[in-house]
């Protein structure tokens, strides 16, 4: 972080960065302090349904969408991956750092929120981080001069992190939505179906396939019994009107599952630790960013598994 400027020479540069960086460890070491209580309070009961039952209304549209763009949004990371960043592709590479992960949802906007004022700020709709600098730079200052500290510049450069913080942590509860929906699919397909179906689009599939092996048997020349003995050798293969109509379907229903399936599983990875190692990440990313000044440098994981799921699940049907 830049350090303020002193306004009497003997007030050395080394003392304003050693009080910027023990005030922003204080203020990060109390944020860390309340994480426990800021996961009790809004990923487990009753918490977890009060900050879930934001997905009732728009949200019901925006998580199907979310659903059908993913495999879109996963075509676009393996592009960024295996095009080489030259300069005549550089454009294409632009592109693609411009295609959204999807829609930003209410309870995703809701949880944000939260973190920003109940664990960043401590229930305060402004940045407290300010007040931990001035205390820091008071104390230096103090010793030295009475004139007040100027702290203008530290407004400007804490909020575009927290803002791109912010914005992954959001993505985190798209990408875990999919990952859940990944495994119920393969769940679903080994017990259901006894079929390897890791995604909705694998799920799709199958049900499609069964669904035409249906329509052909009842429309069996030799009668429903023999053609659903025959198309079980011999499988039809379904129309491409009726893949797309169960292809929507099923994207659709796991889409409305999705939308609350944080009433069930926010309290399971609150159990088992996963709420607490995230946000001690994003902490742990946010402190070391606002120290060094750099751009916002947290990329939770959670996107990548679920995109290399995503990717699996179209390799898996042939899509890819």
């Amino acid at each position: 972080m830049p350090v303020a400027t002193s306004p009497e020479q003997n007030v050395s540069e080394v003392e304003i960065e050693q009080a910027i960086r023990s005030g922003i460890k204080r203020y990060f070491d109390d944020c860390r302090a309340r994480i426990p209580t800021f996961i009790d309070r809004h990923f487990h009961y009753p918490g977890a349904i009060a900050t879930n039952q934001m997905a009732l209304g728009w949200d019901m549209l925006r998580a199907p969408i979310n659903l059908l763009w993913a495999p879109v949004y996963a075509l676009v990371c393996l592009l960024k991956i295996l095009v080489p960043k030259r300069t005549g592709l550089m454009w294409l590479h632009s592109l693609a750092n411009h295609v959204p992960a999807g829609l930003t949802t209410r309870v995703q906007q809701h949880i944000s929120h939260l973190i920003l004022v109940d664990l960043l700020n401590n229930g305060q709709q402004s940045s407290i981080l300010e007040g931990y600098l001035i205390a820091a730079l008071e104390q230096v200052y103090e010793r030295h001069t009475c004139k007040p500290v100027d702290h203008q510049r530290f407004s400007t450069l804490i909020e575009p992190l927290v803002a791109d913080a912010l914005s992954q942590y959001r993505m985190t509860r798209t990408a875990s939505a999919d990952i859940t929906n990944s495994i119920l699919c393969t769940v679903l397909g080994a017990f259901a179906f006894q079929k390897f179906t890791p995604g909705g689009i694998g799920l799709g599939v199958v049900l499609a396939t069964m669904l035409a092996t249906t329509l052909a048997a009842h429309d069996f020349i030799l009668g429903e019994t023999l053609g659903s003995w025959y198309y079980s050798w011999f499988p039809p293969e379904p129309s491409l009107a009726t893949m797309a109509s169960v292809m929507v379907a099923v994207m659709g229903s796991l889409a409305a599952f999705a939308a609350f399936s944080g009433v069930i599983f926010d309290p399971a990875q609150a159990a088992v630790g996963l709420h607490r190692r995230r946000l001690n990440k994003l902490l742990d990313h946010l402190q070391r960013d606002v120290t060094i000044s750099t751009q916002s440098s947290f990329r939770p994981k959670d996107l990548f598994v679920a995109r290399i799921l995503d990717m699996f699940d179209m390799i898996k049907t042939g899509l890819l």
